[in-house]
């Protein structure tokens, strides 16, 4: 799985691997200042880190960047944790581990704007100065007019490019009272009855035992198979099998 795998100069084949109690005996001396165990078990997750890195080998991103970012996450999420919570520490940690890289490569692809479309706002922005010689207010309809190119070829080369709004750019700001762009922005994937939502799912597998926490962790943020799982746990197939099913069906009856 890890040989041969060389990534910021470490090999990761060499990597050590923390057992649960290693974890837990770890995390309460890091709780309590310990510097020493806070390196530990950051070297002793970077195979957690890693295995999360491999998912985006294929976005051409540089792997010694990506995982670098990872291990940021890796490093927030120790020093988040809350060991009252009751979860492992992996299921905590694998959703700020990929929001940190996601987040890396969103910002990492800056808009790249074809030469054609370049070449289209060039001559739409000299056409526009002209005419603004003759007339204030020149439209859209006055430009593409002028050119003989649609109206929607104008303003699809104009917007290419304008430089891009940060959603934490204010909209107003007056007496201290600041309201910013992604204030005015509904997402309906992040509003508060999802939040909700998530706080319930959230609620309910930390009621799960530990196998079936982790036979879900498996499945649904490593995307294993149950054979895998099988393997990795030390159960058959059938019994993951029925314990993820028993799992999902817990969840489902303490949300709803």
């Amino acid at each position: 799985m890890y040989d041969k795998v060389v990534i910021c100069g470490v090999e990761t084949s060499g990597l050590p691997k923390l057992s649960n109690k290693e974890q837990e005996e770890l995390m309460l001396r890091i709780k309590a200042g310990d510097n020493e165990a806070r390196e530990q078990f950051i070297v002793g997750n970077m195979r957690l880190v890693l295995s999360l890195v491999k998912r985006f080998w294929s976005k051409k991103a540089n792997a010694d960047d990506v995982f670098q970012v990872g291990c940021v996450g890796l490093i927030k999420a120790i020093d988040n944790f809350d060991i009252s919570v009751g979860v492992r520490f992996s299921t905590y940690a694998v959703p700020m581990i990929l929001g940190e890289i996601k987040r890396y490569l969103r910002d990492a692809n800056s808009l790249r704007v074809s030469r054609s479309i370049r070449d289209t706002a060039y001559k739409v922005l000299k056409v526009r100065e002209k005419l603004e010689e003759e007339c204030d207010d020149v439209t859209y309809d006055r430009i593409a007019k002028e050119m003989n190119v649609a109206v929607s070829e104008v303003a699809y080369a104009l917007d290419a490019i304008s430089d891009p709004v940060s959603l934490y750019d204010p909209v107003y700001n007056k007496q201290g009272d600041t309201l910013l762009l992604m204030d005015q922005i509904f997402d309906v994937k992040n509003n508060d009855e999802v939040w909700t939502e998530k706080a319930a799912l959230y609620e309910a597998i930390t009621r799960l035992g530990e196998r079936e926490r982790s036979i879900l962790f498996l499945r649904y943020f490593e995307g294993k198979t149950q054979t895998e799982i099988s393997s990795e746990v030390g159960i058959s197939q059938a019994q993951v099998s029925r314990l993820e099913k028993s799992a999902l069906k817990r969840i489902k009856a303490d949300i709803c």
